[in-house]
C-alpha cells in the first residue's frame, strides 16, 4: 500500500526508532524480572517471571512505546532518550507501562476462552507454552507491573503519576480495550454496520494507541489546540492500525504476520474487509493516514517528524 501522503524524507525513522527501541528493550529486560528483595519470602516465583518475560521480550513492533516517546519529544522539544534526564526516565517508564498493558491483553486474548490462538509473534502463545493458569497469572502480573512502573518512590511528581495512571487505566478498562474485546466476543457471526465496527475498534485497539500519544504529551503543558490535535492524531492512527490489521489478515501469510493468518474469517468475526471490501479498506486506511498527518499540521507543534513517520509506518506496514 503506497501512502498518498508521503513522509518527510529528511527524517530517518529507522535510525530514530533503533535508539528508542534499544532503550525500551533494555528497560523491559530490567523491570520484568524478580526484583532484589529485602526478604527472600517476597521474591516473585521464577515460573511466573519466566512466563511474563516470554510474553513481553524479544518480539512485537513496540509501536505504543514509540508513540509515547515521539509525543514526548513533540511537546518538550527534548529527545526522549537523553541521558540523565528525569523527564526522559519518566517517559521511559510510561512507554514500558503501556507496552506491558498491551502484552497482558495479548496473553489473555489468545487464551481458549477468548480467541483461542496458538501463535503470537512467531512463537507459541503463552498459554500453549505455560498452561492456561500460568498465562492468566502472567497477564495479571504484567498489568499490575505497568502501574507499579508509573508510581516510583521518587523523581516523578505525584500529580504526574496520577495523570499517567488515569490515562492508562481508562484506555485499558471497560470504556477502552476491555470493553472493545467484550464487543468483539459478542459480535462473532453478527453482521455489524461500519459505525458499529468502528466503535468496537476505537475501544479494542484505538484507545490504547491514543493513550500512548496522550501519555507522551503529558510531560509538558501544551495548548488546548495541540492537545485536541494529538487526540485526533491518536484516534486516526488507532483506527488505521486495525484497518490495516484486517487487510493483512486476508493478504499476508502466518509466517509474515507472526500470528495465525485468516483467523478472523475462520471465526466469522466482522472485519473492515468483510464490511467494506478489500479495496475500500485500503482506501480508508489512506484516508485515516491523511487525517492523522493533517492533525499534526494543525497542532502548532514543531517537532512532529517522529509522529509523522510512525503514522506512515502504521498504514504502510506489511506485518
Amino acid at each position: 500500500m503506497d501512502a498518498r501522503v508521503k513522509p518527510d524524507l529528511t527524517f530517518d525513522l529507522g535510525a530514530w526508532s533503533a535508539g528508542h527501541l534499544d532503550q525500551v528493550e533494555r528497560a523491559l529486560d530490567r523491570w520484568v524480572r524478580a526484583s532484589a528483595p529485602v526478604n527472600v519470602e517476597h521474591e516473585a516465583p521464577a515460573a511466573l517471571i519466566e512466563a511474563m518475560r516470554y510474553a513481553v521480550l524479544d518480539g512485537g513492533k513496540r509501536l505504543r512505546p514509540l508513540l509515547v516517546m515521539a509525543a514526548c519529544e513533540a511537546v518538550t522539544g527534548e529527545r526522549a532518550e537523553a541521558p540523565d534526564s528525569l523527564r526522559c526516565e519518566a517517559a521511559l517508564r510510561a512507554a514500558c507501562a503501556v507496552e506491558l498493558i498491551h502484552a497482558y491483553s495479548l496473553v489473555h486474548d489468545d487464551m481458549p476462552c477468548m480467541d483461542n490462538d496458538v501463535l503470537r509473534r512467531g512463537k507459541p502463545t503463552v498459554h500453549v507454552q505455560f498452561g492456561e493458569a500460568g498465562a492468566l497469572l502472567a497477564g495479571d502480573a504484567l498489568q499490575a507491573l505497568a502501574f507499579e512502573l508509573l508510581t516510583p518512590d521518587d523523581d516523578m511528581p505525584a500529580e504526574q503519576q496520577a495523570r499517567l495512571c488515569r490515562l492508562l487505566a481508562r484506555a485499558a478498562g471497560s470504556a477502552g480495550m476491555a470493553g472493545g474485546q467484550a464487543i468483539d466476543l459478542a459480535s462473532v457471526g453478527v453482521a455489524l454496520t461500519e459505525s458499529q465496527l468502528r466503535q468496537m475498534h476505537r475501544l479494542k485497539t484505538g484507545a490504547l494507541l491514543q493513550a500512548s500519544v496522550m501519555m507522551g504529551a503529558a510531560f509538558a503543558d501544551i495548548s488546548t489546540q495541540a492537545q485536541r490535535a494529538l487526540q485526533s492524531y491518536g484516534a486516526a492512527i488507532g483506527l488505521a492500525f486495525q484497518v490495516v490489521d484486517d487487510i493483512l489478515d486476508v493478504t499476508a501469510d502466518s509466517a509474515t504476520l507472526g500470528k495465525t493468518a485468516g483467523k478472523d474469517a475462520s471465526q466469522d468475526k466482522p472485519t473492515y474487509v468483510s464490511v467494506l471490501g478489500l479495496d475500500r479498506s485500503v482506501a480508508y486506511a489512506q484516508e485515516l493516514l491523511a487525517q492523522a498527518l493533517l492533525a499534526l499540521q494543525q497542532s502548532g507543534l514543531r517537532d512532529t517528524q517522529a509522529l509523522e513517520g510512525l503514522a506512515n509506518m502504521v498504514v504502510n506496514r506489511v506485518s
